[in-house]
């Protein structure tokens, strides 16, 4: 793969600020990348990645499986890899969900299993993936959860944590996410699924 003189530039820098060697091979490369897309070195020591998430993601994208993000900037930030957004086909609140917790829903009705989930902005989305699969509604192949915010973000990625999906998803403890750190885990895992 060609790298372009900035990137290998950007992680010659990083490297000399942050030691990720405690990560295996594909944690530490989806590490990096989240790091790479903020220019945060905390992602090193708040990321955390379930024991399968990479191998499961992996497999997930050479398959073909569904990609589905919870917003559009989640979406134009994927690199090589077909998305589908479904808060556009949701109007207004649903009852007591948000747009973004009803397209959620949506989608678990269209991909019910082996999607790969990739949340970057809103707590509730995640939320509501959470409650789907606890219910034994959705089984995802790979959960990406790093909303963004002061309400319900760090909330949110604890319940990820703390659910059936834990072993396959990939967070951050605390506050901080968004949709460039959430695309950017997404790519490091289709980096490898491309070879």
């Amino acid at each position: 793969m060609n790298i372009h003189p900035i990137e290998a530039e950007s992680y010659r820098i990083m490297e000399s600020r942050v030691d990720l060697s405690r990560w295996s091979r594909g944690a530490r490369e989806v590490v990096a990348r989240i790091i790479h897309a903020s220019a945060d070195v905390d992602y090193a020591t708040s990321t955390v990645v379930g024991s399968h998430a990479v191998v499961h993601g992996i497999e997930a994208l050479r398959a073909g499986a569904p990609v589905v993000t919870d917003v559009e900037m989640v979406r134009a930030g994927l690199s090589g890899v077909a998305a589908e957004c479904y808060l556009a086909e949701v109007e207004g609140s649903t009852g007591e969900l948000t747009r973004s917790a009803a397209a959620m829903r949506l989608a678990a009705e269209r991909h019910p299993a082996g999607a790969v989930f990739v949340i970057g902005c809103a707590p509730t989305a995640l939320f509501e993936v959470v409650r789907l699969a606890d219910e034994g509604v959705l089984h995802p192949a790979v959960v990406v959860g790093m909303p963004v915010g002061f309400v319900g973000a760090a909330e949110s990625k604890q319940a990820l944590r703390d659910s059936r999906l834990a072993h396959i998803s990939i967070s951050n403890v605390g506050e901080k996410g968004g949709s460039a750190v959430a695309a950017a885990a997404l790519n490091a895992l289709a980096r490898f699924a491309r070879g």
